[in-house]
């Protein structure tokens, strides 16, 4: 997160619209709180993915991007493990 020169308030707030895009995406039915923590341990996830292939996110824009492609990982995940 620190990458992205955004605070922890913004932080929730982004990553709860990135979990709630990548649930839309991918019919899952899951409520606010999930949508946050998928959102924010998604980016984090994408961020540490992407990051190995030498692609970086920054700012606002780069981190909703980055949840909403690490949470639909999370959810694939998980179906996958299901």
């Amino acid at each position: 997160m620190n990458d992205a020169n955004i605070g922890w308030i913004a932080a929730i707030i982004i990553g709860g619209l990135a979990g709630w895009i990548a649930s839309m995406l991918m019919k899952s039915d899951t409520g606010v709180l999930l949508n946050i923590i998928l959102g924010i341990v998604g980016a984090a996830l994408a961020s540490f993915l992407f990051g190995i292939l030498g692609v970086y996110f920054g700012g606002w824009l780069g981190y909703l991007v980055a949840g909403i492609l690490g949470a639909c990982i999370l959810i694939g995940g998980v179906r996958a493990i299901r």
